[in-house]
Order: structure tokens, then sequence, then C-alpha cells
């Protein structure tokens, strides 16, 4: 069966899809974002940001990853080490109690965390210095030395494009930074369905 011919103003539908950061393709109708008081040197200006806030978070996907493999641990593994280097620069018993308070897990999962790492080399469970019923933990100094040569010297350097920002331009960025941390945040949202609680039937 043949196709019905082609009108010379007929055009195939585009086969790549549009920027997933413009707003203008996100949300063509404004269901979402008010458009009021923006230009479209405003509107393309805010894609090139959320733009380039998607490439970081892929940039920071791919060092967690590269990270993981080259120690070969998992992701909290990877922050209790942070965790134990921190406590170290800062002259910071590192309790057990402790380590479960800064990574938000229980007591039991951080004695498997801890059990785990003593046993690769990772770190030692020693008795507190001033309370011999307590236990400090300290990463050993390979552990150290490696995290610090590969993934610390690679997270240090988002420090240089801090530093190439002027005082009052670090203010704005913080002031973006901490705006959209508070406009994102799940706090008090409710995303449960309309007749989809306990007590719907």
């Amino acid at each position: 069966m043949s196709s019905s011919p082609r009108g010379e103003g007929d055009h195939d539908p585009p086969t790549v899809v549009p920027s997933l950061f413009s707003i203008d393709s996100s949300d063509p109708q404004q269901e979402l974002i008010d458009r009021r008081g923006l230009d479209e040197q405003d509107i393309a200006q805010i894609d090139a940001l959320m733009a380039a806030l998607a490439r970081l978070r892929a940039a920071e996907q791919e060092l967690a990853e590269a990270s993981l493999r080259y120690m070969q641990l998992g992701r909290t593994d990877m922050r209790a080490l942070h965790v134990l280097i921190v406590a170290e620069n800062t002259g910071t018993l590192a309790t057990p109690g402790a380590i479960a308070q800064a990574l938000g897990i229980s007591s039991a999962s951080t004695t498997k965390l801890l059990d785990r790492l003593e046993a690769a080399g990772h770190l030692r469970r020693e008795r507190h210095p001033r309370d011999r019923r307590a236990v400090v933990v300290t990463i050993e100094p390979a552990t150290r030395s490696s995290a610090m040569r590969t993934v610390g010297a690679t997270q240090a350097r988002r420090v240089e494009a801090a530093r190439h920002l002027l005082p009052a331009e670090r203010e704005v960025v913080l002031g973006f930074l901490e705006d959209m941390a508070e406009q994102i945040s799940v706090a008090g949202v409710d995303w449960e369905a309309p007749g989809s609680g306990a007590g719907s039937s």
C-alpha cells in the first residue's frame, strides 16, 4: 500500500529528544512553572543553570562510582572512612555511637559495618583512653593514605572552583544553593495518592 504523498510543508518529527532541562520543553503549558516576569534571556539562563547542575550531579555520580570501584567498598563504608578521617584530623574520639549518629544508621548496622571494615584491614578498634568500657575506632594508615591520595584529592578540587569566585559571588551561589535545597525539600510533603491511605477500601 502506498502512503499518501507528502506536501512540501510536511516534515518528519524530530528524532532527538530536546534538552531535559528546558523549561519550555518540560512545561509548555505552564502547569508547573510561572513564567511571569521572565523574558527569553531569563529563561535561557535558567535552562543553562539547570543543565549545569545536571552535569555536576553526573560528575559527582561518576566520581562516587569510580571511588567505590577503586576502594572496593560500599557507599556507607566510604562515608564511614570519611568520618574516621575527619575525627582523626580534628582530634575527636570516634566511638561506634558517634559513627552511627554521623551516618544516620542503627547501632546494629554500625556494628556490622565496623566488623566488615576491620576484617578487611581498614580500621581498628581500641579501648577508650578514659573509659575502659567504651571503644574507639581509628582508620588504618594505609587506608587513610589511599583514600586521601585518590578520592580525597579529587573531591578537594571543588575548592578550586570556589576559589575562582569573588566573595560576593560566593554569597550569591551560597544563597542560591540553600534556597534550592529548601525549595525541593520533601520535609512535610505528603505524596500519598488520594484514597490510598491505610483506612481506604
